[in-house]
Parts: structure tokens; C-alpha cells; sequence
């Protein structure tokens, strides 16, 4: 009676946040209710209540890694916005051709994500685009792609997807086997969308008009070259960092902006109280986008209640069952990865099937990292990447579903046909 009481739950939370734009609630609101009550339901249901507090103490480390992740990422970001930095990059853009922004921007996405990952990278290329296109509607477009192009980007890299890094540190998979045998159907995955846009692309982008701020004093040249460089070389020490020390991804984030921090306050040393304070972390902090870092908290805890009640675990034996077929089994934790998170899916498929049944480097364990590294984006809240594109852009469920989830489906079966026909 418990599970499908959590399951009620869940979809009535997962029916709120869908419905944010017709109901008039925002979905960080019914995301964090949902999240709290799907954990009231288990612990009520359960009599053990040490072991589910012993259970949410689990998820919430996990969970906390996540979000100084996104913390740190949004705040490194906004500082380099705040000097102008994006600049560097927007004033090396000369066209405005819709078309060739399109090729321009996907790959440089694709590859970025395989080198950060694909939730830093969103951040970083929304933030982008803001600098690029006025027109909201556009925007999201670009957005949507973004998205598409982050997901398969960071499929096909140990670092650039959690779930291709668990797979790899799981044992699994190896990094230099995934990266050659994934980085073709990863491509064919953002390519399909891409021409398929491409067709229905035309003309020229509005760029948004700057209106200073008042009282802002601007950046020097050379200290936007400064705070830009440094940026972005924390932001590519992180996938070093974890695999020099081991450590988790999020302790490199908030090294890196401890390294921001401090660099801003000499850079900016010379200057008064007031000039300072625009281009301070203090004032970055302010500005990131909190109701997004509360929205991962909410839909990241209400999954967690569904793992620990067994819930994903049951049904990845339920796929087991009554599909059988391993490649319909991965395609299967695609399309699953959309509605919920696809680590809980991978860490059930590595728990019931050994090593033994499937070796290193076997047909499963790759197109699994495919399947769960690309289906999330099928949905908007179905990757990490989608959830921050959202935030940042306000894009709602159904526009996404209406506009984007045709060309990320469309991405991800070919591109799990060319692995199938490559094997």
C-alpha cells in the first residue's frame, strides 16, 4: 500500500511542476513538497524509523555534493558575467545567421561537455546565449539544443556524465574503450536534431541591447581577460582535480571558486567599498538563480525516497523480467531516465547484473552509459542539464515537450541504432 501511495505522491508532485505555467505555482514550491512528502509517506509506512533517517543522512551527502556543485559552477559563472567576460568570447561570434550560430555553438557544447561535464557546461552556455540572442523564443530554441548537445557530450566522456563515471569507476567500462565506441552514435545523437532544426531556422538573431548599470563601473579589458581566464581554468582543473585526488567533483568547484574569490579581491584591491562590490563573489551570490538550486533539491530528495523504498530497484527487475532483451532493456532505461534521475536506474542495472554475467567493456555496460547519459533528454527535467536550462531560461514543460523532445528522441534512437549496427 506504501509504494503506491509514494507513487501517487510523486506523480501528483511530477503533475505540479508540468503544470508550473497553467497552475500559477512555481516548481521549485511543488518540487520541494513533493520531495518532503514522498520521505513523510516512507518513514510513516515504515517501522524502522532510525533506518530511514539513517537512509535520508545517505541520499543528503550525495545530494549536498550536487548541489555546491551547481553552487559554485552558477557563482564562477556569474562572476565572469559580472566583469564581462562573455564578451571574449560574443565579439569573436560575428554572425548572426541563426543557421550558423546553430553549427558554431552545438559543437562547441558537444566537446565542452566531454571536458567539464554536461551540467557546468549547460550554465556556461545558457549564459552564452543571453549575450547572443534577444528573443526569448529563440533563446529557449538554442536552449533546447544546448541541452541535446550537453547530454550526448557528456555521454561518451568518464568524466563528462555521473553515470558514465559510475559506470567507469564501477568497473564496467574503461575510459579510452568508451570514448571510442560511444563517440560516434554521441554525435549521431546531436547531429539528427541539428539538421533537423537546421531546416526550420531562418534568418538573423536579434542581439540584445547592453543597458549599463547604473553606478556600475566597468571592467578594464585586461581585468575581464583575467577574471575570464581564470574562469574557465578552474572550471577544466575540475575533472583534473577529481582524478588526481579523488575526490568528489564538487570539492574541485568550490576549490576553484575559493581561486575566483581570491583572485577578484586582489585584482580589485586598489579600488574603493562601492566599485568592488558589483564585481565581488558577494554580489555573484546574490544574483545566482537560488529557486533552481532549491528545484534539484526538491525532485533530487523525492527520487531518493523511491530508491529507498525499492521502488527503481523493482523496476529495473521488473525490466529484467518481462523485456529480457538487453538492448530493449537499455533503450527501455532511457526512456526512463527522463522521468526519473538516471543514477538510482544505473546503480540498480550495476547491482543486479554482475560482472561475471557481463564483462568489462561488454555490449550492455556501453549502450547503457549511452541510453542513460542521452534519454534524459527527452523530458526537460530529465537531466541535470535540462533542470538548469529551465531555471536559467524559465522554459516550461510543455514548450520543451512540444518543440524539443521530438529532435532529442529523434537523437536518441538513431544514435542508439548506429552503436546497435556498429556492434
Amino acid at each position: 500500500m506504501m509504494e503506491w501511495i509514494l507513487i501517487f505522491v510523486f506523480v501528483i508532485g511530477y503533475a505540479a511542476i508540468t503544470l508550473e505555467h497553467s497552475i500559477k505555482i512555481d516548481k521549485s514550491a511543488s518540487a520541494l513538497l513533493t520531495g518532503v512528502l514522498c520521505w513523510v509517506v516512507y518513514v510513516m509506512a515504515t517501522s524502522d524509523k532510525e533506518m530511514v533517517t539513517a537512509q535520508l543522512d545517505e541520499h543528503m551527502a550525495g545530494i549536498a555534493q550536487i548541489l555546491f556543485f551547481l553552487l559554485g559552477a552558477m557563482v564562477i559563472v556569474e562572476l565572469i558575467d559580472a566583469h564581462d567576460g562573455f564578451e571574449i568570447v560574443t565579439e569573436r561570434i560575428r554572425t548572426t545567421r541563426k543557421r550558423a550560430l546553430l553549427w558554431i555553438l552545438m559543437p562547441i557544447t558537444f566537446f565542452l561537455s566531454a571536458v567539464l561535464d554536461n551540467l557546468t557546461t549547460t550554465i556556461v552556455m545558457v549564459s552564452l546565449l543571453r549575450k547572443i540572442i534577444a528573443d526569448p523564443e529563440d533563446r529557449m530554441l538554442f536552449a533546447g539544443m544546448v541541452v541535446i548537445a550537453a547530454n550526448a557530450g557528456g555521454a561518451w566522456s568518464p568524466m563528462g556524465d555521473v553515470t558514465t563515471t559510475m559506470l567507469w569507476t564501477g568497473g564496467q567500462i574503461s575510459a579510452a574503450n568508451i570514448i571510442r565506441m560511444l563517440i560516434l552514435p554521441s554525435a549521431v545523437c546531436l547531429l539528427l536534431p541539428s539538421l533537423a532544426v537546421h531546416f526550420r531556422l531562418k534568418g538573423n538573431v536579434e542581439t540584445p541591447v547592453v543597458v549599463p548599470e547604473v553606478n556600475k563601473i566597468p571592467s578594464t579589458p585586461q581585468e575581464r581577460k583575467w577574471v575570464f581566464g581564470i574562469g574557465v581554468a578552474v572550471l577544466l582543473f575540475v575533472p583534473v582535480f577529481k582524478t588526481v585526488t579523488h575526490l568528489p567533483p564538487f570539492m574541485g568547484v568550490l576549490l576553484g571558486l575559493g581561486v575566483m574569490w581570491l583572485a577578484t579581491e586582489l585584482i580589485h584591491s586598489g579600488k574603493d567599498q562601492a566599485d568592488r562590490s558589483p564585481l565581488s563573489v558577494v554580489h555573484a551570490l546574490r544574483k545566482i538563480d537560488t529557486p533552481s538550486i532549491l528545484f534539484f533539491l526538491g525532485i533530487l530528495v523525492a527520487i531518493s525516497a523511491l530508491e529507498s523504498a525499492h521502488l527503481l530497484v523493482e523496476l529495473a527487475t521488473w525490466l529484467d523480467r518481462s523485456v529480457g532483451n538487453i538492448t530493449a532493456i537499455g533503450i527501455s532505461i532511457g526512456f526512463l531516465s527522463a522521468i526519473v534521475d538516471n543514477v538510482p536506474l544505473v546503480a540498480a542495472a550495476q547491482g543486479m547484473y554482475t560482472l561475471e554475467q557481463y564483462p568489462h567493456d561488454h555490449f550492455f555496460w556501453e549502450f547503457l552509459a549511452y541510453c542513460a547519459g542521452t534519454g534524459g533528454s527527452a523530458l526537460i527535467i530529465g537531466s541535470a542539464a535540462g533542470v538548469a536550462a529551465m531555471g536559467m531560461e524559465n522554459i516550461s514543460f510543455f514548450w520543451y515537450l512540444k518543440r524539443i523532445t521530438p529532435l532529442a528522441v529523434l537523437g536518441y534512437l538513431g544514435g542508439a541504432l548506429v552503436y546497435v549496427l556498429v556492434q
